[in-house]
Parts: C-alpha cells; structure tokens; sequence
C-alpha cells in the first residue's frame, strides 16, 4: 500500500506541481489544473486520467480504478485505491496524470526527450 508521503515524494519532484488543501483534502495541482486529490481518509485518490481509456481500465482493474463521482465523470478523472497498487505503478499514474497537465515542453524536459 502507497501513502501520501509515496505520494509526496513523487509529485515534489514534477516540475510546476504543488500542493494544496481545499475544502479539508489534499490536492495537488499544475497551475489551477487539479491533477490528483486526496480522498479525506487517503485511502483513495482521484487522478488525471484519459477519459477514453476510463471504462477498460474499471473493466480489466475492478479493485484497483473505481469510477469516479458523478459529479466528475465529465472530466478525465478515475478513482484509484491506494491499497491495491504499489509505488511503481503510483509513479506511473502521477505522472501520467501531471503530464495531461503541463506543456508539451515541459514533460519532455522531465522525460529527457
């Protein structure tokens, strides 16, 4: 199980990327851009994610993604239990979901491309 110093550690890292607390939960954000949020427990997390890759991800991955609310199905969002996923694959979703967020540049200065 990842936690939010897992969580921390890799979003300190990302260019542009900060943290914040809004309405008691953490969010961490590019900008005004919200690309993880904290559930207020932390033992889930909502996370940039390609809309269109959404309904494969809850179909191959049931107790991994949860759907996200319904208030935020519009956007490229999925919930993700923190308990079934391990450090490398939280690495993996955040920055995934950063990288939806920043310039092209950017990402590419991260990724040494």
């Amino acid at each position: 199980m990842v936690d939010l110093a897992d969580i921390r550690a890799v979003c300190k890292g990302l260019p542009r990327s900060y943290e914040v607390i809004v309405r008691d939960r953490i969010k961490f954000r590019v900008g005004r851009i919200v690309y993880l949020a904290l559930s207020r427990d932390e033992r889930t997390m909502g996370i940039g994610f390609p809309r269109e890759e959404r309904a494969a991800a809850l179909a191959a991955y049931p107790g991994k993604f949860l759907p996200p609310s319904k208030a935020d199905e519009r956007y490229q969002w999925i919930e993700v239990d923190l308990a079934a996923i391990d450090r490398a694959e939280l690495r993996e979703l955040i920055e995934d979901a950063w990288r939806m967020c920043v310039p092209k540049k950017v990402a590419a200065e991260y990724f040494g491309a």
